[in-house]
């Protein structure tokens, strides 16, 4: 089926861009901006102290440590920066699929929705649409004229080949400079240990990832009833079937999939977000963003590594 080429939707920005997209770490950026930086500087935000040294500026000394402790202390602000997101949109054959709304369709409106907001916070955004058979890439930036290119990308992309999100995103974790915001859109059917392994590189580069799991809804609930041929879009197969016999099964091996993929990402402390193709992208979006303020910084008991209780099931086998 043809595309939609409306990835910007006035409506579903409208909705979102009130609230805003705020790091939940600090971030290198090269301009002022919105989110907290690693970096000291002269801000409202009061950071630490440190000892005096010869040759600091003599505005920072704080006289009331010094009466307190007959010390000199200099005071250090936070410096608020700009962002750099990032995001990896799956252009592989399966994101073809849904006859009203593709897959595809629902997360490049949500790439294209998201970046709307965050240039309009002044950071800077980058894109990269993937496959087995072809990378393209939008370098960062945080101009104007930026949304456009972004929108082009993804409205020129070919959907072909098969999903290999691990391959890419360690491809792309060596050439981020500066740690930032990683958004990946995908259906997550890939080898999940090497997207694991890849989505770890991010986290140990300082990047903080978040994980868009887009789905159609025929893939969860399997709501064939007559006999059909499944093909396989990524490749050449095909399977005559009849689903009322198999539905129980593959329902509740489809629930384990994303429960599985959902408790990794919470237990590294990557945001999970599943978007079904014929819900409303403006209200799954609103819930992200709120969550993610009222949340904070997300936390991590390890890095994308298998939990206590994998080890101990890999173990046991």
């Amino acid at each position: 089926m043809a595309r939609s080429s409306a990835y910007l939707n006035p409506e579903v920005i409208g909705r979102i861009a009130a609230i805003g997209f705020r790091a939940g770490q600090p971030m290198e950026g090269s301009v002022s901006g919105l989110h907290r930086s690693p970096l000291h500087g002269h801000s409202p935000e009061f950071a630490d102290y440190r000892a005096y040294t010869p040759g600091d500026d003599l505005k920072g000394l704080d006289w009331r440590a010094f009466a307190r402790s007959d010390r000199f202390y200099i005071k250090r602000f936070e410096e608020e920066s700009n962002l750099r997101a990032w995001f990896i949109v799956d252009a592989s054959a399966s994101m073809r699929y849904g006859e009203t709304t593709c897959k595809f369709d629902c997360a490049a409106t949500a790439a294209a929705s998201l970046a709307a907001v965050l240039l309009r916070q002044r950071d800077a955004v980058g894109a990269a649409a993937v496959s087995t058979v072809q990378k393209r890439e939008l370098p960062h930036s945080g101009t104007p004229s930026q949304l456009m290119k972004l929108v082009e990308l993804l409205e020129t992309v070919e959907l072909a080949g098969e999903t290999d999100l691990g391959g890419a995103i360690s491809t792309i974790a060596d050439n981020l400079p500066r740690r930032g915001l990683v958004i990946v859109l995908s259906d997550l059917f890939t080898p999940l240990d090497r997207l694991y392994d890849a989505l770890g590189k991010l986290q140990y580069s300082g990047h903080e990832i978040a994980l868009f799991h887009v789905l159609h809804r025929d893939e969860v609930e399997m709501p064939f009833n007559d006999s059909v041929i499944f093909r396989d879009i990524e490749g050449t197969e095909e399977l005559f079937a009849e689903p009322w016999s198999f539905r129980s099964a593959y329902r509740s091996a489809m629930e384990t999939f994303m429960t599985t993929v959902r408790e990794r990402c919470l237990y590294c402390g990557i945001d999970y977000v599943r978007l079904f193709t014929d819900e409303d992208l403006g209200s799954a979006l609103t819930r992200f963003l709120h969550v993610r303020q009222q949340r904070g910084p997300a936390r991590h008991r390890g890095r994308m590594s298998a939990r206590p209780e994998d080890r101990e099931e890999a173990d046991d086998e």
